[in-house]
């Protein structure tokens, strides 16, 4: 497939067709394979002068890895990483149809624009033209373009790190997205958050057991019963709020530059700080607590009958460094007559804030934007940081941030792009972006 783009246009200006042949290839995950993106990145980077590896978890589900040499041979690997796979999308529902990578306005329009073939994009840009000029990174980069991020990584990077470690030797941190993105304060200041933290994930399965029988007649061991009580109470629940340190730092530098109130020692004030700091309550508003959210019910199949089982899904999500706590207290809710298991559960993350690493973050982006300042902040959900943030390659276990470097229009209701109707990224941010990662991966 031949990209779209003239380069001769912008500078990076092979982003934008990057950006637009990956849209227009279907990844919808679980519905298309990754297979063709694969093929197409891979194609991409031999075109560069590397040797791109592809790897099939199965047939169709393909991730590519490949390592570009740095100028420093003593020192440890960097992981740049994003994903293929994006979540499904309706036609119908959107502006554009969302696999045809419209540029109207000034923005690429399509299902992962945003989340995040935009990154896998600009990893392409960057380091074709790094290599085109005959540069080095300062360190060995590994880049990983996986399968299977939006479904938990089984098939992606779940897949390598258990099969294929050794593609990852010598790494001690790892880059990859939900993090990067301005928030303008006024022209003369703009936060860039980073994501330092992410929260764990814990999908459960409930389970009520009780004595079947006719609907007719009186029960007082009734599965469905015992399971909406204890799923009402898990609903209900107000978890309290309980600032861990990557949140204290956030809430700490916005609100001071927003002029709002807050004290870091009281926690009961965080909620109403955020409910003041604008857009960035949606990034912020789920890391104050832990999180239990029942998504589904089932039991029963005749209205007649009083079943032996019910179930229910719960989307839990534990704070770092909280998990003995998150589950103690969920499990009192549950009460005695409610069994749970996990259907997917991934850990929780807290990286370090104050490391050269995102000093070089800070220092690429005040290049390009004077105005920038950087903030860390915990995801609530996760990315595929989580599978290799287990990961010990010799340097210690790698170490996983989010830094998807986007200087965006205060207007844009960024957050709403991520898994969103009419995803879009603007092409300005896009060549923002090629510049500073290619500045941080001459430095970092």
């Amino acid at each position: 497939m031949t990209s779209t783009a003239d380069p001769e246009e912008v500078p990076y200006g092979e982003v934008v067709g990057f950006l637009r042949d990956l849209i227009r290839i279907d990844t919808s995950n679980p519905v298309k394979p990754e297979r063709p993106a694969a093929e197409y990145v891979a194609e991409k980077l031999a075109e560069a002068g590397l040797e791109p590896r592809i790897f099939e978890s199965e047939p169709g589900r393909a991730s590519v890895v490949a390592r570009i040499e740095g100028s420093d041979p003593s020192a440890d690997a960097l992981l740049l990483h994003g994903h293929l796979d994006v979540v499904p999308a309706d036609p119908a529902d959107w502006t554009f149809d969302p696999f045809a990578a419209e540029v109207r306005d000034g923005m690429v329009w399509g299902r992962g624009a945003v989340d995040m073939k935009d990154m896998d994009a600009m990893m392409l840009a960057v380091t074709r033209r790094m290599l085109r000029e005959g540069r080095k990174p300062r360190r060995d980069v590994v880049l990983a373009f996986l399968a299977d991020e939006e479904a938990g990584g089984n098939h992606g990077a779940k897949f390598l790190a258990k099969e294929h470690p050794d593609l990852f030797d010598g790494v001690s941190e790892a880059v990859s997205e939900v993090g990067g993105y301005s928030y303008e304060v006024s022209p003369e200041l703009r936060f860039y958050l980073i994501e330092t933290a992410q929260k764990g994930l814990a999908w459960m399965r409930l389970q009520a057991r009780g004595q079947a029988g006719h609907g007719s007649m009186i029960n007082d061991d009734n599965a469905v019963t015992a399971l909406a009580e204890a799923v009402a109470r898990i609903g209900r629940h107000d978890w309290p709020v309980t600032l861990t340190p990557t949140v204290t730092t956030f809430l700490t530098e916005v609100t001071e530059a927003l002029g709002v109130d807050f004290d870091p020692k009281d926690p009961a004030s965080a909620r109403a700080a955020v409910a003041k700091i604008g857009p960035l309550a949606r990034f912020i508003g789920a890391t104050l607590q832990h999180t239990a959210n029942p998504t589904k019910l089932e039991a029963g199949y005749k209205v007649n009958v009083i079943p032996e089982r019910a179930f229910a899904e719960i989307d839990g999500r534990f704070l770092p460094g909280l998990e003995q706590e998150y589950f103690a207290e969920l499990d009192k809710l549950l009460g005695p007559d409610v069994t749970r298991e996990f259907s997917h559960y991934d850990i929780a993350l807290e990286a370090p804030f104050e490391v050269p690493l995102v000093e070089k973050m800070m220092a690429s982006l005040q290049a390009e934007d004077p105005a920038a300042r950087i903030v860390p902040y915990c995801l609530s959900a996760g990315t595929d940081n989580k599978t290799f943030g287990v990961m010990d390659m010799g340097r210690g276990v790698i170490r996983g941030y989010g830094f998807v470097p986007l200087k965006l229009d205060p207007s844009l209701d960024f957050a709403a792009m991520f898994h969103g109707v009419d995803e879009r990224v603007p092409l300005d941010a896009l060549e923002f972006g090629s510049k500073v990662l290619d500045r941080f991966l001459t430095v970092a």
